[in-house]
């Protein structure tokens, strides 16, 4: 039998071996440079509910960060998880479209710079047909829009049965468009609009819901998001407020920016912008210098035109004795008709305090000249 097959037997190993093994058996050196103080920190426990750090290294990590660009001008910047709001047919559907349209391409709409480098788009389109969508983007004369083929149109699935599988319908929505932000690799998400995603009958809570998932889904996968919203049937006389988002102010707790799109009441058919919360940067857009534009459609695509500033109080209705009487009797036609208060505040685009009022204020004329 050779020796070296004999169990135990190890004492002629070779000496670079027992050499080899000495040295691997030893305690490793430290690294220059590697204390404890100059280790890099560790990842955030997500168990845990803060992130804790000095404020020195949270500007040291704001510095180390890229600054972020405009995506739509002043309005919306990479990073941000921004509001639209106006009223219904003004155009808040066409100025997305148009605003994604310009991302996803690197080319800037006139008067709104916008990052160079092409972006994937995931634009949800929850108000439009298809139909309705194809005749916006199209013409006889010079056929379809080519858009960028990194703008993807989303729309929901009729056949979709999954919702089951969920505890709830805030849940099916939040991993669908989690699913979908995955599939597609985009990073910037336009949602058209935030009353199609609600659930239950408390829309200011569901509404709110959505928001925080927008947020921490924006803050996962570093995301820039536009969503559009409704405002009620609002006065003609005051300026745009915060106060005009419906269901509730407070989503705008949950968002870096917003803007909204006024109606000219002077000049027929001319939209105005107006920022309404900026975090990014200082107020350019205010009631004194908002972005005016038209709604044009040159060949095939229909857009907004802008066409300089101006001062928002010119484009708000006068408040004269002919638009106190006007509106005086159409509050009296309705009432009449039978709605309730709320129903003609909704209708006039006034308070219900206002009708109230004015009702309470025509009985007493009516009862003091009988």
């Amino acid at each position: 039998m050779n020796q070296y097959n004999k169990p135990g037997h190890y004492a002629e190993r070779p000496m670079e071996i027992e050499l080899i093994r000495s040295m691997s058996q030893a305690p490793l050196p430290a690294k220059p440079g590697k204390t404890p103080e100059t280790l890099p920190d560790p990842p955030p426990d997500p168990g845990e509910a803060f992130i804790i750090k000095p404020a020195a290294d949270w500007l040291q990590l704001g510095n180390d960060q890229q600054h972020d660009e405009m995506l739509f001008g002043e309005f919306w910047h990479e990073g941000e998880l921004c509001i639209l709001f106006a009223d219904t047919n003004v155009g808040k559907s066409i100025l997305a479209v148009q605003i994604g349209n310009s991302i996803s391409r690197g080319e800037p709409m006139p008067g709104f710079p916008t990052k160079q480098q092409p972006e994937n788009i995931l634009y949800f389109d929850f108000e439009l047909s298809t139909k309705q969508f194809e005749k916006r983007y199209t013409s006889t004369l010079h056929g379809n829009y080519r858009f960028a083929p990194n703008f993807f149109r989303v729309v929901f699935n009729p056949a979709a049965n999954g919702i089951h599988k969920f505890a709830s319908y805030a849940d099916y929505i939040n991993n669908a468009l989690e699913n979908a932000i995955i599939s597609s690799r985009a990073r910037i998400i336009i949602i058209d609009n935030i009353t199609c995603l609600r659930s239950g009958t408390d829309s200011a809570a569901s509404a709110i819901s959505l928001m925080r998932n927008l947020q921490a889904l924006k803050n996962k996968y570093h995301l820039s998001v536009l969503v559009l919203a409704h405002t009620p049937k609002r006065n003609p006389v005051k300026p745009v407020s915060r106060n005009d988002l419906q269901g509730s102010k407070m989503l705008l707790n949950f968002a870096d920016s917003a803007f909204a799109i006024g109606e000219s009441q002077t000049i027929n058919g001319r939209r105005y912008l107006k920022q309404i919360k900026q975090r990014s940067s200082s107020q350019v857009y205010g009631a004194a210098n908002v972005c005016l534009c038209n709604i044009i459609k040159p060949y095939n695509f229909l857009q907004f035109e802008f066409n300089g500033y101006g001062t928002e109080a010119h484009h708000l209705m006068h408040y004269t004795e002919q638009y106190r009487h006007n509106t005086e009797n159409c509050i009296l036609q309705l009432r009449q008709q039978g709605l309730s208060m709320r129903q003609i505040a909704s209708e006039t685009r006034l308070s219900s305090s206002t009708v109230d009022r004015v009702l309470k204020r025509l009985a007493k004329d009516y009862y003091a000249g009988s």
